[in-house]
C-alpha cells in the first residue's frame, strides 16, 4: 500500500459565457399584509429557494417567516434564466437584493420613514417603527440584473464572465499496487464564495460536487452499447466519500448579493486531479484516462 497526496486548483467562469444572462425578482405586499416573494429559478436541488428568500428578506427588513412564495410558474413569476452555469445565487440573488430594497424604499416612501426605520408585519398590519401604516393599493419591488460581459473576439480577448470562482482541493488516499484499488482518506476543499449566505447549503454543494468528482475520477464510466443500467454503471455511495473539510473563503463579490458568487460547478472541478495527483505523488503513476479502474492504474504502473 503506497500513500499520497495531490492538489488541484482551479478558476471556473460564473454565469454564461460572453452573452447576456439576466434575471428579474418580484417581491409585493398587498393591503391586507401579504407579503409574496415571485422566484422564476427553479432549485434543482442546490437550495436556491432558501438563498434567494434570504436575500430579498434581508433587503425589505422582514424575517423569512413573513414571506409566501410563487415559485417557477411562468404566469405568475419573471423570467430568471437557466439554472446552469452556477449563475442563480449570482445573477438571480443580485436581482432578489434590488426587488427587495425597492419594496422597502416604497414602504419607507409610504411611511414618510428614513433608511434605518424598522419594519414589521404584525396580524396582518404593517408596522413601521411600531406605526401601523395603512396600504391604499399593493406596493411592488421589481429587481432586475443582467452581469456585464462582453463577447470574445476574433483573438480570444474580452470579457466573457462578470466574476469567476477561485478553489483548490487536496486528496490524501491509498494506492494498493497489487491490486490496483484507491482507498480515499480525506479531501479538503478550499472555495472562494465571495459570501456564504447560507454556509449549510454551500458546504453541502461543495460535498455534492467532491462526490461527483470522485465518481469522474475512480468510477463512472459508460461504454456505448454496453452499458444498461446502474449495475454496470457504478456512482459513488457513501461508503466511497473520504471526511471532507470545507474551508470557505469569503473575498466579496462587489456585483453579488451581499458578495456572494456561485459555488455549483466550482466544487467538482478540481476534485479529480487533485486524486491524479496523489495517485501519482503515492506511485508515480500518472493517470491519463478517467475513471481510474483498478486495471488501468496496474497499467499505469507498469508503464
Amino acid at each position: 500500500m503506497r500513500h499520497g497526496v495531490g492538489v488541484a486548483c482551479m478558476w471556473y467562469g460564473i454565469g454564461n459565457t460572453g452573452m447576456s444572462n439576466p434575471s428579474t425578482m418580484r417581491v409585493t405586499l398587498a393591503p391586507e399584509g401579504r407579503l409574496v416573494f415571485h422566484n422564476g429559478a427553479v432549485d434543482i436541488g442546490q437550495g436556491s429557494t432558501s438563498v434567494l428568500l434570504q436575500v430579498v428578506a434581508d433587503a425589505v427588513g422582514l424575517p423569512v417567516a413573513d414571506f409566501a412564495l410563487v415559485l417557477g410558474d411562468t404566469d405568475l413569476t419573471a423570467d430568471a434564466g437557466k439554472t446552469s452555469a452556477s449563475r442563480q445565487t449570482f445573477v438571480s440573488g443580485r436581482a432578489a437584493l434590488e426587488a427587495g430594497l425597492a419594496l422597502r424604499d416604497a414602504i419607507l416612501l409610504r411611511a414618510n420613514a428614513g433608511p434605518e426605520a424598522r419594519l414589521a408585519l404584525e396580524a396582518g398590519r404593517l408596522l413601521v417603527d411600531g406605526r401601523a401604516i395603512a396600504l391604499e393599493a399593493p406596493l411592488e419591488g421589481i429587481g432586475r440584473f443582467d452581469p456585464p460581459t462582453v463577447p470574445m473576439d476574433a483573438d480570444g480577448q474580452g470579457s466573457p464572465y462578470a466574476t469567476y470562482g477561485f478553489a483548490a482541493q487536496l486528496a490524501a488516499l491509498a494506492v494498493d499496487t497489487e491490486l490496483g484499488t484507491v482507498r480515499l482518506d480525506r479531501i479538503v476543499a478550499a472555495h472562494d464564495v465571495g459570501r456564504a449566505i447560507n454556509p449549510m447549503l454551500v458546504e453541502g454543494q461543495i460535498e455534492g460536487g467532491i462526490a461527483q468528482g470522485i465518481g469522474l475520477a475512480l468510477l463512472e464510466e459508460y461504454l456505448p452499447g454496453r452499458t444498461e443500467n446502474l449495475h454496470d454503471y457504478l456512482i459513488p455511495t457513501i461508503g466511497d466519500v473520504p471526511v471532507i473539510e470545507n474551508i470557505l473563503i469569503e473575498d466579496p463579490e462587489p456585483l453579488g448579493p451581499y458578495g456572494a458568487k456561485g459555488i455549483g460547478e466550482p466544487a467538482l472541478v478540481p476534485t479529480a486531479p487533485a486524486i491524479f495527483s496523489a495517485i501519482r505523488d503515492a506511485t508515480g503513476a500518472e493517470i491519463t484516462r478517467v475513471p481510474a479502474l483498478p486495471h488501468r492504474v496496474l497499467e499505469a504502473l507498469r508503464t
